[in-house]
């Protein structure tokens, strides 16, 4: 393989919780060993390496802040050691997830909010990829997260929805740029999911999910075993001729 053992790992980044953790234990599944980053979860992060364990491969959790570019190279040095530890120089895939919300109407939206999106939903991407692009192989993959409210608006959603917006342009020109190496890089963007990410609204806000439900073409909110899957199976070979796509998980919202 292209790292020169025969597990492939992959690098998630908020892959304590949610849908970064449904990657990393998609990913096991089908054979692939793990290294996540996580904020300050660290318990939540130890939980997610042992049920990886069970499934029978390997994950080690990284502490970093996403939205923290000047931490980047002494996380490529922790990269480097993890690597290292699973007797690996290079890693195959690159999951860029890690995120925070924000629900709040334009006119309401400060300053440092849009700076503290900006930081960890595209600066952050940017830089971090560039970062470790000297680590993944030729070959390899890349998946940004971006979201359904790229594609259709709600009133609260303008600053979140346009750093996706960011993200999805940066993917084709990743994949312009990258393909020279064999790199394939895809957005998926997950429409409205039942997880804890901003506060759980979306699982916990009965009136909210009632409402998304009625707007989703199968007739419910989405779950993260609705995503962590997907994402596994376009990392994979099976999927090796899908580049610079927008692949929207939305269970059919807003159609």
């Amino acid at each position: 393989m292209e790292n020169g053992q025969a597990t492939k790992i992959a690098i998630v980044t908020g892959g304590s919780r949610g849908l970064g953790r449904n990657v990393v234990l998609s990913l096991a599944r089908r054979g692939v060993s793990s290294i996540f980053t996580y904020h300050s979860n660290q318990e939540a992060a130890t939980k997610v390496v042992a049920e990886v364990a069970a499934l029978g491969q390997r994950a080690i959790a990284l502490q970093l802040d996403a939205g923290n570019v000047s931490k980047f190279p002494a996380f490529v040095q922790e990269v480097q050691g993890a690597l290292q530890s699973l007797q690996a120089d290079r890693f195959d895939y690159l999951v860029n997830n890690a995120g925070t919300a924000l629900y709040k109407l334009f006119a309401e939206t400060t300053e440092e909010e849009v700076d503290a999106l900006y930081n960890i939903h595209f600066k952050g991407v940017f830089f971090l990829t560039q970062a470790l692009l000297p680590l993944i192989s030729d070959g390899g993959r890349i998946v940004n997260v971006s979201s359904g409210l790229a594609r259709f608006s709600f009133p609260g959603s303008s600053a979140y929805a346009s750093m996706k917006g960011a993200i999805e342009v940066l993917t084709r020109y990743l994949a312009k740029e990258l393909g020279s190496r064999g790199i394939a890089v895809n957005t998926v963007a997950p429409g409205a999911i039942a997880t804890d990410f901003g506060g759980g609204r979306v699982r916990d806000d009965a009136n909210m999910n009632q409402t998304i439900a009625s707007l989703t073409a199968l007739g419910r909110v989405g779950l993260p075993d609705d995503i962590g899957p997907m994402i596994a199976s376009l990392l994979s070979e099976d999927n090796r001729w899908i580049n610079a796509q927008r692949i929207e998980v939305s269970g059919g919202m807003n159609i």
